[in-house]
């Protein structure tokens, strides 16, 4: 049950917050302008490229490696594939984890490492896996960290983590936001170097300045009649979202959120893409899920049975630059079987701008959705 009180009173979402899921979502904009710092001090800024990559490899663990995949893989289009490197292992543990190049991949290909810890011995051996075979690799991992030196003795980039403001990091809020811009920020500076996707520095202001309005928007201190992020929270509560996507940015954004209300929320959530979404979802909206299935039953103990989920539609989108939409077949579907739906649209901007404002939404939503809950412990 979520406790709607709580949502409105900023000391107590404060103090409940122990894992800083607010604050990492607050602080967003100033990790983007730190990492920025970072990587022109690596030396990001003076790379000189020969060409294209044939592909970009990703590897690394956890939810904010995966989303980093994600978000660069939708960024970069056809411009070049990205593909990230599954881990294998006998367990989710910094000692345990495995990653193997595949077996074409050489010189002409880019390895990328995202680590919030810095301890896998996985990646160390991956980053030599790739020297031997002559792959670039460029990493995004805390400073004086087991695998800086595996990079350099790869002769690779390494590029500081960036921290949060004013304190050290926090590894138990590895899937929150601030991890995901720490280690995104860099590698989208690095993918414009090498003419892969467009995010100069002048772009990643707008970033952080659209991260920061984003934040005053969905801050503790605004009340959820006019917080997208607490509205979005209380309106998911007791629901099984279903996340929709339409537009390059929006789908990962989306992928991102059902990751993170599930890991940091505790809350079941599908995503998919329209228009593939409406045959994908459209059984669970005329199913148990649905609804008007099983209506007040007379005869059920409203004291000692929980409240069913009821599927509600999450829909995401970036600002339609004309054409084709399939948004009112997704509101039609919804409406049909009498099933509510929340809608997500930034403002006017660059690609990257209106994807961060998606993501900064979500991220909130996630928050509250998980502090009002009880799942801050």
């Amino acid at each position: 049950m979520l406790d709607e009180s709580l949502l409105d009173a900023p000391d107590d979402l404060a103090r409940v917050d122990r894992r800083g899921l607010l604050r990492g979502a607050a602080e967003a904009g100033a990790r983007v302008r730190t990492a920025a710092r970072h990587a022109t001090e690596a030396g990001l800024a003076e790379l000189r490229p020969d060409g294209r990559p044939r592909s970009v490899l990703i590897a690394g663990p956890g939810t904010a490696a995966t989303g980093v995949a994600d978000l660069l893989g939708a960024l970069a289009g056809a411009s070049a594939p990205v593909i990230r490197l599954e881990p294998t292992g006998v367990a989710h543990a910094a000692g345990a984890l495995r990653w193997a190049l595949p077996g074409w991949a050489g010189p002409v290909d880019l390895l990328l490492l995202t680590t919030t810890d810095g301890t896998e011995p996985g990646l160390a051996v991956l980053a030599e896996q790739a020297y031997r075979r002559g792959c670039t690799v460029v990493a995004v991992a805390p400073e004086r960290s087991p695998l800086s030196e595996a990079v350099d003795g790869a002769h690779g980039l390494l590029v500081p983590m960036a921290k949060a403001p004013y304190q050290e990091y926090d590894e138990s809020a590895a899937a929150g936001p601030g991890a995901l811009w720490a280690l995104l920020t860099p590698l989208l500076l690095l993918l414009d170097k090498v003419g892969l996707i467009t995010a100069a520095p002048d772009t990643l202001q707008l970033v952080a300045d659209r991260l920061d309005r984003t934040a005053e928007r969905c801050g503790p201190a605004i009340a959820t009649y006019s917080n997208p992020a607490k509205t979005l929270a209380a309106e998911l509560a007791d629901t099984l979202p279903l996340i929709w996507s339409e537009g390059t940015g929006a789908a990962p954004a989306g992928r991102r959120f059902a990751a993170t209300l599930a890991e940091l929320a505790g809350r079941p959530a599908l995503a998919a893409v329209l228009p593939e979404a409406l045959p994908a979802h459209g059984v669970l909206l005329a199913g148990s899920f649905a609804a008007g299935a099983d209506p007040d039953d007379f005869f059920r103990d409203r004291v000692e049975e929980p409240q069913a989920l009821r599927a509600r539609i999450v829909l995401l989108r970036d600002r339609p630059a004309g054409g084709l939409t399939a948004a009112p077949a997704a509101r039609e579907l919804a409406h049909s079987h009498d099933t509510a739906i929340s809608e997500l649209e930034p403002e006017e901007g660059v690609e990257l701008e209106q994807l961060a404002e998606l993501l900064a939404v979500t991220d909130f939503a996630t928050a509250y959705l998980a502090l009002a809950s009880g799942g801050h412990s």
